[in-house]
């Protein structure tokens, strides 16, 4: 996932405009909550999941180039991770802003370096 991880992948089916906030979001491996919030910001669009009771009271922050799949029919955005690499992923704090340049860094990091 390189440079592109911040773009939604031409192939998932998002269309720019679509609200997804509501969606379900499916790992590989299953659940992982809600979309809580997305953007469609050029060259930073990226979904805020509200895992649920899954992870209590924790929300990640997915780029956008994890997107697999938009399932407009089911409501469900299909991602390309695992629910462990969502555990894993770096906290997202309430009131904590999302386009820190140093949050944002720590997010293309880890997702540009996971191993699958």
């Amino acid at each position: 996932m390189g440079a592109d991880i911040w773009g939604y992948p031409k192939s998932s089916g998002h269309v720019p405009g679509d609200t997804l906030i509501g969606y379900a979001v499916e790992a590989t491996d299953g659940g992982i909550g809600k979309v809580d919030r997305h953007t469609e910001d050029v060259d930073r669009s990226y979904l805020v999941v509200d895992t649920g009771p899954w992870i209590l009271g924790h929300k990640v922050v997915l780029p956008a180039g994890l997107v697999d799949r938009v399932d407009r029919e089911n409501e469900t955005v299909h991602v390309d991770c695992t629910k462990e690499q969502v555990r894993e992923s770096p906290d997202f704090e309430a009131g904590q802003n999302e386009q820190d340049v140093t949050f944002v860094r720590l997010i293309e990091q880890y997702y540009s370096n996971r191993h699958m």
